[in-house]
C-alpha cells in the first residue's frame, strides 16, 4: 500500500483518481486542489509519492511543476509523478534533468495517452520504487527544443539522429528501419551513444538515462 498526497484541480478528475487508487489498495492521505496545499499536505504526512498536475490555482500555469521541484529539494528521495495534460517546458527540463543527483523516483505522464488504469497503476509502482518513467512525447518535445538551443557536439549527427528516436520510445529494430539501417548497426550507434555520455553498461535503464543527461546539459 502506498501512501499519497494527489493534487488536481478539477474536482472531478481529483474525486476519481481517489476512487481508483483506493480501490487497487493504495491510502491517499490528502487531495488537494493547488500547489500551496501540496505543499502543507507533505509537510504534514510524508508521503511515499506525490501525484501532481502541472496547472492549478492561482495562475493555472506551472504551479504544480514548480511546487514538484521544490518538493524534491526539501524532501530527499521523494518520488513524484506527473500527470498532465501538455508539456511545460519551461520547467519540465529542469525537473527531468535535474542536478545529477539521484532524488527518487520520477515520472511525467500525459493524462489523454494512458490507455489503462493498470498502466497508470504500473507507472505510479515503478516511480515509488525510485524508477524514472517519461512518456516518450514529453521527451520527444524537450529533447527537439534542447537540441535546437544547444547541439550535442559528443554525438555524431547519426547518433544525435538515434538519441532522439530512443527518446521517442522506439526499439532498435524500429529505429533501424526508419533510418534504413541493420539492427547491429543501432546497437552499435546506441553503444557510442551511452559510452560518450558516460553511462554505465551495467546499468539497465540507459535509454531513459541517455535522454536526461542530454537535457542537463551533460552531453554537451
Amino acid at each position: 500500500m502506498l501512501r499519497i498526497v494527489l493534487a488536481e484541480d478539477a474536482v472531478l478528475l481529483r474525486a476519481g483518481l481517489t476512487e481508483i487508487l483506493d480501490r487497487s489498495g493504495h491510502r491517499v492521505v490528502a487531495a488537494v486542489g493547488d500547489a500551496q496545499a501540496l505543499a502543507r499536505a507533505v509537510e504534514e504526512h510524508r508521503p511515499d509519492v506525490v501525484i501532481t498536475d502541472v496547472r492549478m490555482p492561482p495562475g493555472f500555469r506551472d504551479e504544480g511543476l514548480r511546487a514538484a521541484l521544490d518538493l524534491r529539494a526539501r524532501h530527499e528521495r521523494l518520488p513524484v509523478l506527473v500527470l498532465s495534460q501538455y508539456v511545460a517546458t519551461a520547467y519540465a527540463t529542469q525537473l527531468l534533468g535535474g542536478d545529477g543527483r539521484d532524488k527518487g523516483g520520477l515520472g511525467y505522464v500525459l493524462k489523454d495517452r494512458v490507455g489503462e488504469v493498470s498502466e497508470f497503476l504500473e507507472t505510479l509502482r515503478r516511480v515509488a520504487d525510485g524508477q524514472t518513467v517519461i512518456d516518450p512525447e514529453v521527451v520527444r518535445v524537450l529533447l527537439a527544443q534542447q537540441t535546437a538551443a544547444r547541439p550535442l557536439s559528443r554525438l555524431t549527427p547519426r547518433e544525435r539522429e538515434v538519441l532522439g528516436l530512443m527518446a521517442e520510445g522506439f526499439t532498435n529494430q524500429s529505429i533501424g528501419t526508419r533510418l534504413g539501417v541493420t539492427e547491429a548497426s543501432v546497437v552499435k550507434h546506441a553503444g557510442n551513444i551511452f559510452m560518450k555520455l558516460d553511462l554505465d553498461p551495467a546499468e539497465g535503464n540507459r535509454r531513459v538515462l541517455a535522454v536526461l543527461a542530454h537535457l542537463r546539459g551533460g552531453a554537451g
